[in-house]
């Protein structure tokens, strides 16, 4: 029988294993989709160190179990972060795509690999 913490740490596994492979495509929306994806990884990561309490008070009493609000301070941060950073790193995508006229993350279209440099051919 898996328990809930096995399945929580798969999904976060999971997420995180596409959010490095979309990192490593040579185009820049998927490296978009990995950044965002890593950042919900590391999001569900903090959220699930937290622990989550039911019905606990956030302030400390004698002989009850305490929520812990820092976990939920630091993800809602995170989040908020991540939007603004992904939107700016879209406006860098959609610039270099301007610049360039490629959306390949090196500025070059598949297959064109740069020219070797000759001894000869340097100044």
């Amino acid at each position: 029988m898996m328990s809930m913490e096995f399945l929580v740490a798969s999904g976060i596994g999971w997420v995180t294993a596409c959010g490095i492979y979309l990192l490593l495509r040579g185009r820049t929306f998927p490296v978009v989709l990995g950044l965002t994806l890593l950042g919900y990884a590391v999001n569900v990561f903090i959220f699930a160190m937290g622990r989550l309490w039911s019905a606990a008070p956030p302030i400390l009493t004698e002989g009850t179990n305490v929520a812990d609000p820092l976990p939920q301070a630091l993800v809602l941060t995170a989040i908020v972060i991540g939007f603004a950073t992904t939107g700016f790193v879209i406006e860098l995508a959609l610039r270099s795509r301007h610049e360039s006229g490629s959306d390949h993350v090196d500025g070059r279209p598949d297959g064109h690999l740069p020219q070797p440099v000759d001894a000869k051919d340097r100044v």
